[in-house]
């Protein structure tokens, strides 16, 4: 486990077996100063530095992060877990994670963010770099719960080789604004990857997060899975893209977005893209916008339930698909997050 407070690294542990195995956990200062020509070999190939502002502001200040690597053929079965929180307000957190997945090793990452209130605003600018490599699986899981003062702006991307799989888990509850699309790039045949997104948005929240797959080799799959939910003021949007090169024959690609709207005054958007450049492919989009009916909270209430507690539960079956997804401990905190939202108290 490791943590962070603003930009500087207070706690990381590791397990003396897996250490014995020749996995590597720490934080980015320490890997620059003990693997250095691990993290030369790979810092900035997947996110160089000119390849969005926010990236490059992050490459120019970036402070703190995670170094995980994981040798060949290396299992790691307990989630290796982050913490960072902004304790100060007016300071930005520009972390820099990196993840090496050697050929047939698997690693699952879980990351949680939090903040306390502040009348003024902080900026979260982070980058991720993963590298999957032949044969090997890597999971990313992220609870991101900003306090609602927080810009949170980030750039998270993998690069998936031979009949490897990425799959990203991203739950977005916080920030004032939050802008993330995790991508997988598709280099070799049989490579596949997933992107399982859930985003609520309150009043005064802007969530617009979604996912991005590019195809780069042939027989490569990939699956989008978004949902949505706004309350009150609250706006969320899914954007995303799905891009196949020419000659990335055979490919297949899924994308799915519902979201839910569960007043009159909050609002949804969907900005889906797709950039097809071979014919033989195989590639479906769906997506849904709906209420909560009036039917529904009836019949919940009158078997005892509050309003708040009926919607919390309907919300809660809507995510049912992510939720599924996490570690136990993550996905009941998630489910008593919205509950609390329901509440309309403060998480």
């Amino acid at each position: 486990m490791g943590a962070q407070y603003e930009s500087e690294v207070v706690y990381h542990s590791l397990r003396e077996e897996l250490k014995r195995l020749g996995v590597i956990f720490c934080d980015m200062d320490t890997a620059v100063r003990e693997y250095p020509d691990l993290v030369k070999q790979y810092f900035g190939t997947i996110v160089p530095p000119n390849d969005n502002k926010f990236a490059a502001l992050n490459s120019a200040v970036w402070s703190g992060g995670s170094f995980v690597y994981v040798p060949e053929g290396v299992r790691v079965e307990v989630p290796l877990q982050a913490y960072f929180r902004i304790n100060a307000e007016n300071v930005g957190q520009f972390e820099r994670t990196l993840i090496i997945v050697e050929p047939g090793a698997y690693v699952h990452y879980v990351e949680g963010c939090t903040a306390p209130i502040y009348s003024a605003a902080s900026l979260h600018s982070a980058v991720v770099e993963i590298i999957v490599k032949e044969g090997a699986r890597c999971r990313y899981t992220t609870i991101q719960n900003w306090s609602k003062n927080v810009y949170n702006l980030v750039t998270k991307r993998a690069a998936a080789y031979r009949d490897a799989t990425m799959e990203w888990v991203d739950g977005n509850l916080g920030s004032k604004v939050t802008m993330k699309y995790p991508a997988v790039w598709l280099m070799e045949p049989g490579a596949r990857g997933e992107v399982l997104s859930v985003a609520f948005a309150g009043d005064g929240q802007h969530q617009d997060a979604g996912g991005k797959m590019v195809h780069v080799a042939p027989y490569t799959s990939s699956q989008i899975i978004s949902k949505s939910i706004s309350k009150g003021t609250g706006r969320a949007s899914y954007r995303g893209l799905v891009k196949v090169h020419r000659g990335a024959h055979h490919v297949r690609a899924n994308v799915v977005c519902d979201a839910l709207l569960l007043d009159e005054q909050s609002r949804t958007d969907t900005y889906p893209y797709m950039e097809i450049e071979e014919e033989q492919v195989s590639i479906g989009h769906e997506a849904t916008v709906s209420k909560v009916a009036e039917e529904q909270l009836f019949y919940l209430q009158s078997r005892g339930l509050t309003e708040a507690e009926a919607m919390s539960m309907i919300v809660n079956g809507f995510i049912e698909p992510i939720t599924k997804e996490l570690p136990l401990e993550y996905a009941v905190e998630l489910n008593r997050l919205i509950a609390l939202e329901m509440e309309g108290s403060v998480g």
